[in-house]
C-alpha cells in the first residue's frame, strides 16, 4: 500500500505545508506538485547523477581533512585512553561545510553566509513548528515574524547576487558545483539560451535553499546514527576497518574505491533503516480511490509510518530491530520480503534525488575516520531518539576517539 501511495503522484498529493516548513524550503522540489514538480526535478535531477557527484568526492575528503586538523587539540593519545568528542555537532559543522562547497564552490564564502542564516532561520523554525496555526498569523508583525522575515530576505539576497553574477557572466557553463549543474540543466531545458531559464530566480533560490537543508540535515544524522551503530557494534567498526585499509590503504579514498567498500555500504544501509531521518511520510487523496480493501474519499490524510515500516518484523524478520547490515548482502530489493520496504528515501517517481549524495559523502567520512581511529560510546551517552524535523540524538552523541598508530 505504501508504495502505490508513493509512486502513484497523480492521486496522492503531498500535504500542504506548514509555514515553517515552506519557510526553510520554499517552493522547491521537496513541496511542489504536478507539472512544477516535473519541471523542477527535470533540472534539478542531473546535478545529482553519479558521475557528477563522483567529481565531489575531492571537496568531501578536503571538508573531511579540516574537520581532523580541528581535532589536534582535542583527541590526545594518552596511555591507549581517547579523547571525547561531541561527534553530532562535529558532523553538523562537516556536512554544512560540504554542502556549502560542492553547492556553490567559488562562491563558498558567500555560501556560508546563507547558511549561517539559514541555520538561524531553521533554528526559528523548529521553536515555532507545532503553534497552533491561526488564519493571517504568519503576516502579523510578530517578534518571531519579523525576526523570520529579516533572515529570509538576508538568505534570498545573498542567493540572488550569487546566481545574477552567474547570469551575467559569457561563459559557455555555469559551474561544475550544483548550483552551476543546475543552472547548465535550466538553460539546455529553456532551449540553450543563455539568460533564459526554465527556473526563474525565486524558484533556484528555493532550491538552493532546499539543498543546504537536505544537504545538510539528513546526512549529519545519518553519520550521526552510523557513528554510533559501529561505536555499539566494535566488531562490526573492525570490519569495516578492515575493508577500508585493505581497499583504500591510507590513501584518500576516490569514488572508485569508494564503489568497492560493499560492508560499509550495506552498514550505511542499515543505519538509515534503523534511524531514518524523516519517521513518517504525509500524502493527501486529490480524488475517492480504493487503495487496497479499503476505500479512500478524496482529501483523506494518509500517513506512512516510514520508521514503523523499516523494523516490521512481518516486512523484515524477527531480527527486524537488531542492527544486521548483512541483510542488505544481496541489495536493497531483496533485503526484506517487500522490494520496496527500505522508506527511508521514499519510493517512486517521488523518491529522494539527493539520496547517492549523502550515501557517497557518509561513506567517504566514515572510511576516513575508520583510516584514522578507533572508537567507542562514551558512558556519557544516553540513548534518547527524538523527531525534531528529523530524527536526531536529543542528547547528542559523546564518543572516545583514539587514534590509531599509523
Amino acid at each position: 500500500m505504501a508504495k502505490q501511495v508513493l509512486s502513484k503522484f497523480v492521486f496522492y498529493k503531498k500535504e500542504t505545508p506548514r509555514p515553517f516548513l515552506l519557510s526553510l524550503l520554499g517552493k522547491g522540489l521537496v513541496l511542489v506538485e504536478g507539472l512544477d514538480w516535473v519541471r523542477h526535478r527535470r533540472v534539478v535531477s542531473p546535478a545529482f547523477t553519479m558521475d557528477k557527484l563522483k567529481a565531489m568526492t575531492k571537496q568531501m575528503a578536503e571538508c573531511t581533512i579540516s574537520m581532523f586538523d580541528g581535532w589536534r587539540d582535542q583527541v590526545i593519545h594518552e596511555q591507549g585512553q581517547g579523547k571525547e568528542i561531541e561527534m553530532s555537532i562535529q558532523f553538523q559543522e562537516l556536512t554544512a561545510n560540504v554542502i556549502c562547497r560542492t553547492a556553490f564552490g567559488s562562491s563558498y564564502a558567500e555560501g556560508m553566509e546563507v547558511f549561517l542564516a539559514q541555520k538561524d532561520l531553521q533554528l526559528l523554525a523548529f521553536t515555532t513548528a507545532f503553534d497552533i496555526i491561526l488564519p493571517g498569523r504568519q503576516y502579523l508583525p510578530t517578534r518571531a515574524n519579523l525576526r523570520k522575515w529579516r533572515l529570509d530576505r538576508t538568505v534570498r539576497g545573498k542567493l540572488k547576487s550569487i546566481i545574477q553574477r552567474r547570469l551575467d557572466s559569457n561563459s559557455s557553463s555555469y559551474g561544475n558545483d550544483l548550483l552551476g549543474l543546475m543552472m547548465d540543466a535550466c538553460r539546455t531545458d529553456s532551449g540553450g539560451s543563455q539568460g533564459n531559464l526554465t527556473l526563474n530566480m525565486d524558484e533556484i533560490i528555493d532550491e538552493c535553499k532546499t539543498f543546504f537543508f537536505a544537504g545538510h540535515e539528513t546526512t549529519s544524522h545519518l553519520l550521526t546514527w552510523t557513528m554510533f551503530l559501529l561505536g555499539s557494534n566494535p566488531q562490526w567498526q573492525e570490519r569495516l576497518r578492515e575493508e577500508v585499509l585493505r581497499e583504500c590503504g591510507m590513501q584518500v579514498p576516490d569514488a572508485d574505491m569508494l564503489s568497492k567498500l560493499k560492508l560499509t555500504t550495506m552498514v550505511l544501509l542499515e543505519a538509515v533503516r534503523l534511524y531514518c531521518p524523516v519517521i513518517f511520510l504525509l500524502r493527501k487523496s486529490s480524488q475517492d480511490l480504493t487503495l487496497g480493501n479499503l476505500m479512500i474519499p478524496k482529501d483523506t490524510t494518509i500517513t506512512i509510518p516510514v520508521t514503523m515500516i523499516n523494523r516490521n518484523k512481518e516486512v523484515w524478520g524477527a531480527d527486524a530491530n537488531d542492527f544486521n547490515p548483512l541483510r542488505f548482502v544481496n541489495g536493497i530489493s531483496r533485503a526484506a520480503k517487500h522490494p520496496n520496504a527500505l522508506l527511508s528515501f521514499s519510493v517512486g517517481p517521488r523518491s529522494c534525488v539527493g539520496q547517492n549524495f549523502a550515501l557517497l559523502e557518509a561513506k567517504l567520512v566514515i572510511a576516513m575516520i575508520l583510516q584514522r581511529f578507533s572508537f567507542s560510546l562514551s558512558a556519557n551517552y544516553r540513548h534518547a531518539p527524538t523527531s525534531l524535523l528529523t530524527l536526531q540524538p536529543q542528547f547528542g552523541l559523546p564518543v572516545v576517539m583514539t587514534p590509531l598508530c599509523t
